[in-house]
C-alpha cells in the first residue's frame, strides 16, 4: 500500500508541478522506499538494544 500511495504521489506532483510523470513516479518511489528502508534498519537496529 506504501508503494502504492508513492506512485499515486509522484502521479499527483507531476500534474501539479508539469513535469514528466513517469520521471516524478520513480524519482519519489525510489527515495521514499530508500526512507522506508532506512528508516527500518534503524528502528531494528534500536529494537534488539533496548
Amino acid at each position: 500500500m506504501s508503494l502504492l500511495a508513492l506512485v499515486l504521489l509522484g502521479i499527483l506532483s507531476a500534474k501539479a508541478g508539469g513535469a514528466h510523470k513517469l520521471k516524478a513516479v520513480v524519482r519519489i518511489v525510489f527515495w521514499g522506499t530508500a526512507a522506508m528502508l532506512v528508516t527500518g534498519l534503524i528502528g531494528a537496529a534500536f529494537g534488539t538494544i533496548v
